[in-house]
């Protein structure tokens, strides 16, 4: 995986985690809901990225 890639992937997963913190701190439903969906998209990215390496044995 790229190094930018890979950076790419972290920083949207932390954006997700924190915005799921402060969903939950503060009960708001919609802002946790959009931390889950957005470190599962991460999660997505990062597998999406691994199968194209491993295809590619670009790592």
């Amino acid at each position: 995986m790229g190094l930018d890639d890979d950076i790419k992937h972290n920083v949207e997963d932390v954006k997700g985690k924190a915005k799921e913190a402060v969903g939950d701190a503060t009960d708001n439903e919609r802002l946790q809901a959009e931390g889950a969906a957005d470190q599962a998209s991460a999660k997505m990215k990062k597998a999406g990225q691994d199968v194209k390496d491993a295809f590619t044995d670009d790592r």
